[in-house]
């Protein structure tokens, strides 16, 4: 497959676990090491060679949209989708940009932030027809592991089950993927109901063969999702700069 392009970044909800206050805050420029957190997934993909990011905004829509941005570098094509049912899952969030996406794409959230090279093991995997969703075998450094989205996988590397719930698993959705566009009619039939969460639509997926999980190794990555994690995304990010300092 020929270099990813494309992204979406979903950033409709409100971040309300991580809120310490009563406080109205935008979760995606909450300051993380000093820079937004937004701006760690904007800036892995634009070294990584995306030239184009769909933002899925929502909540407080306007006020992120004007904040993000002089976040992104002027070379690349930036556009913001509404979802305006953004109380739901965020299934619903990424089918709001089923229209703007004709090819296969990067799919990550607002609030993770990752390693280079998680994307580059994703593209050296690639396959168009197939979801692929890098997983962490570390299990035993994941921070908050009742929090985190277990997956069992099977020996071809696809996925058996995957839910927060699992009573067995070998890996863990890190939040990062590479989907090809037909991932759009699995959130369809997830959301018959009237919502559904993307891991209902890799479940599905999952059933029909169409998903492949890619070993992200010694890559790092954290999800900041609540004050804890935002601590320790803090304090890994400080160590990473004191060793890329000495070097």
């Amino acid at each position: 497959m020929s270099s990813i392009t494309d992204a979406v970044i979903l950033m409709a909800g409100t971040g309300s676990r991580l809120r310490v206050d009563g406080n109205a805050f935008l979760k995606p420029l909450v300051p993380v090491g000093g820079r937004p957190l937004i701006s760690y997934p904007i800036d892995a993909l634009v070294r990584h060679g995306v030239r184009r990011i769909v933002a899925v905004i929502g909540f407080e829509g306007s006020n992120l949209a004007a904040a993000i941005r002089p976040l992104v570098p002027d070379h690349i094509e930036l556009s913001f989708v509404e979802n305006p049912q953004w109380k739901k899952q965020n299934g619903i969030s990424l089918l709001t940009a089923e229209s703007a996406m004709d090819r296969p794409f990067f799919l990550t959230m607002s609030d993770h932030i990752f390693e280079d090279e998680i994307l580059e093991k994703l593209t050296r995997e690639a396959s168009h027809d197939l979801l692929h969703v890098s997983v962490d075998r570390k299990i035993n450094s994941i921070f908050d592991l009742a929090d985190a989205t277990k997956v069992q996988t099977d020996q071809a590397n696809g996925i058996s089950a995957i839910g927060k719930d699992l009573g067995e698993f070998n890996a863990i959705d890190t939040g990062l993927f590479l989907c090809p566009t037909t991932i759009f009619s699995y959130l369809k039939r997830a959301a018959a109901g009237g919502d559904c969460g993307l891991t209902d639509a890799v479940r599905l997926m999952g059933i029909d063969r169409k998903v492949r999980c890619v070993d992200i190794g010694e890559g790092w990555w954290q999800d900041v999702d609540t004050p804890e994690m935002l601590q320790q995304a803090e304090k890994i990010l400080a160590h990473r700069s004191q060793i890329a300092g000495v070097r």
